[in-house]
């Protein structure tokens, strides 16, 4: 008797557990490297990105490389050596702009780095190779221009909406061109692992304001990726708080316009498509009382319910 009762139990609970909603597995592991967006030298944009379970990364910008890493050694998400990360588990570099505080951490390592591939759209790589590694401002590690060039790192061209395989990574990448204050260029990167897809930005200004599409076009391809549940992030900054004059963004966000063209998105896609969606917020300028403003308006303008992450220096993500 006693036997079948304990039987019944044991099927009522399979069912009960058979009844319950499947639980995602996350696709893609994020460590920050660095998130803000100035003054903090180091802490400067770097996000490294590998498929979940892997340990080939891929680091988004690179502002900050060597002291974000020894960060997330402290919070054991990796065991170090800081310098052992750096030249093995980082497989390449997909760079926005050559901006400094995108581009430092990469320029200061590349000494004692390994050799790799730093992915862009053409006008970043040529300032990358002709501003930077040319003899003049920083030995030339890249495999153009000045000689003798040092060939460590293939300098490769990302043509826009043109997926490309990452080199010594499962992952794929699509560029697209953003507007950085005219006349300046900048880029986002659709990140393909499998069939789930993460969407990084680099800095950007709203489309209204750079009278440009730039946003529209990124927003028209990911739409699909959005309805059909497969982008599982979306890296966007918000500079500056929405009292900055119009005329001082010099191309970047603030709450409201970063907001605006999350809306322009959910018109494409539907706004119930995008509820629940991780939005990263980078880029913040530190500036005393910006941050906690900034992010007081992105939870007060959330009509969306997208979900706010604001990601901490050496803290691992799942998504």
């Amino acid at each position: 008797m006693k036997q079948v009762v304990v039987k019944r139990v044991l099927m009522l609970c399979w069912v009960w557990l058979l009844a319950l909603p499947a639980v995602a597995q996350p696709s893609f592991t994020v460590v920050p490297l660095g998130v803000k967006g100035g003054l903090q030298e180091s802490n400067l944009s770097a996000y490294l990105v590998a498929p979940a379970a892997s340990s080939s990364y891929v680091c988004l910008d690179a502002g900050t490389v060597y002291s974000g890493v020894e960060k997330a050694i402290s919070n054991k998400v990796f065991s170090g050596p800081a310098g052992e990360v750096v030249r093995n588990q980082i497989k390449a570099y997909l760079i926005s702009h050559a901006h400094l505080d995108h581009v430092a951490g990469l320029l200061l390592n590349a000494p004692d780095d390994t050799p790799k591939s730093i992915y862009g759209l053409q006008s970043c790589l040529t300032t990358i190779q002709n501003d930077y590694f040319n003899w003049r401002a920083w030995p030339n590690f890249g495999d153009g221009g000045n000689p003798p060039a040092l060939k460590k790192y293939q300098l490769r061209e990302l043509v826009p909406q043109q997926e490309t395989t990452i080199e010594n990574t499962p992952l794929q990448v699509q560029a697209f061109a953003l507007s950085h204050g005219k006349p300046y260029q900048s880029a986002a990167f659709l990140v393909r692992s499998g069939s789930s897809y993460l969407l990084y930005l680099g800095d950007t200004g709203a489309d209204a304001v750079e009278q440009s599409q730039n946003l529209r076009t990124v927003w028209q391809a990911v739409q699909p990726l959005l309805k059909a549940r497969q982008l599982k992030a979306i890296f966007i900054e918000a500079s500056y708080p929405n009292s900055q004059p119009e005329k001082q963004l010099f191309g970047h966000l603030t709450p409201a316009l970063l907001m605006q063209e999350l809306e322009a998105l959910g018109q494409l896609a539907g706004p119930a498509a995008l509820r629940g969606l991780p939005v990263v917020i980078t880029h913040l300028k530190p500036s005393p009382g910006n941050e906690a403003l900034i992010n007081k308006q992105l939870t007060e303008e959330n009509k969306l319910q997208v979900k706010l992450v604001f990601p901490e220096q050496g803290r691992r993500l799942e998504f």
